[in-house]
């Protein structure tokens, strides 16, 4: 029989209320010499909470939840303390006292994943709720809680399946009476199904992108106002602004939040060659921050005559902005060869940075917003994706003489698909999957 646990469900710290939440087949009786009776399941009970002397420690909500009908599929409790650290760290060491061990980052979840309360994509889902920081990070992970992802797959499972059966029908029994094409009749519904992977895949960077944010960077030459723009934009002194060129020496990373979104803005030091060896790492970082970032916004400064700008033109594309800075000084005379979008703005404009700011925020949302929920939101889901799209090619492509091969593609390309919810191979990711959880969940 495996360890009753427990653990603080509810932030460290001072507080009105600490809730501890409880797990396992020794709860109940845990739970009687604790509060007393058991209350009735699902009905808050107020309840003394009492020490090994008998002595009270606390006046507290007692809730029981008997298995199988509770989140992790065991018998279970919740203690709704009073917040004090003396109050939950007495109840805690009471709690050890009577047998129970404390909960290992995200073991309530992966009970609830072992006991089908919770397929793997929607144990994922719990982090990601628990980790959202915005509007549209709590939808899309309730979205993927209530099943969305994994109904996608299912479905997608199910084709493979029904064209599976048609496949190993014209290997297993080809002396019955069969039809002749009863293998060639598998082929279209699995390049239907081709044809949806390969846009779950183009669509998959919009679900990492809502989860861990969507990556803007500012770049160009020392001295363009990069961090002056991005304490205009984030509205705080987030980046040291001096005169002296070279004062960025690291990528400065600061979150906000546009249109619902969650966007990382960084600032970066300025672009240029150097014989300085830590501005030199600072480039270097600079570089690979922008080539990893999903929007460049090429900083320069509109009021200088010099060519410095040119150090960072190869980091752009025509899909990003051209920001050309300080325009309440005098213009300079800057010919720049740049086939996307240009803004001209100074920091000290409020107008020009409200209209800056509505200008990524239109962005963010073309960018990230959809018409379906996305197929892919760990990269976990686009590796398992992208092998079983390559296993259904391999199949639709099969000669049709050798249709055992053919169902053996399509059976793996299943197999795939059922890694992402857990169907098949678990142990392969719940280590990787549950360690990023926090104690408690």
């Amino acid at each position: 029989m495996r360890d009753s646990i427990f653990a603080l469900a509810t932030a460290p710290g001072r507080a009105a209320v600490a809730v501890v939440r409880l797990s396992g087949a020794h709860v109940g009786e845990a739970l009687r010499v604790l509060a007393g009776p058991l209350p009735a399941p699902r009905m808050a009970s107020l309840r003394r909470i009492k020490a090994a002397d008998g002595e009270t420690i606390d006046q507290a909500l007692v809730l029981w939840f008997e298995g199988p009908a509770s989140y992790t599929g065991e018998d279970s409790a919740e203690l709704h303390l009073h917040g004090g650290r003396a109050v939950v760290e007495r109840v805690l060491q009471r709690l050890a006292q009577l047998g129970l061990r404390l909960a290992e980052p995200g073991e309530f979840t992966r009970r609830a994943f072992e006991n089908g309360k919770l397929d793997l994509a929607q144990a994922e889902a719990v982090a990601d709720l628990v980790d959202a920081e915005t509007e549209t990070q709590a939808k899309q992970a309730l979205d993927q809680l209530g099943g969305a992802l994994s109904r996608r797959y299912e479905l997608w499972r199910e084709t493979l399946l029904e064209a599976l059966a048609l496949l190993e029908a014209a290997v297993d029994f080809p002396d019955e009476d069969l039809p002749e094409d009863v293998a060639a009749r598998a082929h279209p519904a699995l390049k239907t199904l081709l044809v949806e992977l390969d846009e779950a895949l183009a669509d998959a960077e919009r679900g990492r992108r809502v989860r861990d944010g969507y990556r803007i960077a500012l770049i160009g030459a020392p001295n363009a106002g990069k961090s002056s723009l991005l304490n205009a934009l984030v509205q705080r002194d987030a980046a040291i602004v001096t005169a002296t060129p070279g004062t960025t020496r690291d990528v400065i990373e600061t979150p906000l939040v546009l249109g619902g979104y969650k966007v990382l803005l960084a600032d970066t030091a300025g672009v240029r060659e150097t014989t300085d060896e830590i501005e030199g790492e600072g480039v270097r970082r600079a570089r690979q921050w922008a080539a990893e970032a999903d929007l460049r916004l090429w900083v320069v400064d509109g009021s200088s005559n010099d060519s410095a700008w040119r150090e960072a033109q190869d980091l752009v594309t025509a899909s990003d902005i051209l920001i050309v800075n300080k325009s309440d000084q005098p213009s300079a005379d800057i010919s720049i060869d740049f086939g996307g979008q240009r803004i001209g703005c100074s920091t000290w404009n409020t107008e020009d940075m409200a209209m800056l700011s509505r200008t990524l925020e239109m962005r963010v949302i073309a960018d990230l917003s959809g018409a379906d929920f996305p197929a892919a939101t760990r990269m976990r889901h686009v590796e398992s994706l992208t092998e079983a799209r390559a296993c259904l090619q391999r199949a639709v492509t099969t000669d049709p003489e050798l249709v055992e091969v053919a169902a053996e593609e399509v059976r793996l390309a299943a197999r795939h698909l059922s890694r992402i919810t857990g169907r098949i191979d678990p142990e392969t990711v719940l280590g990787k999957v549950f360690s990023s959880f926090c104690i408690g969940k």
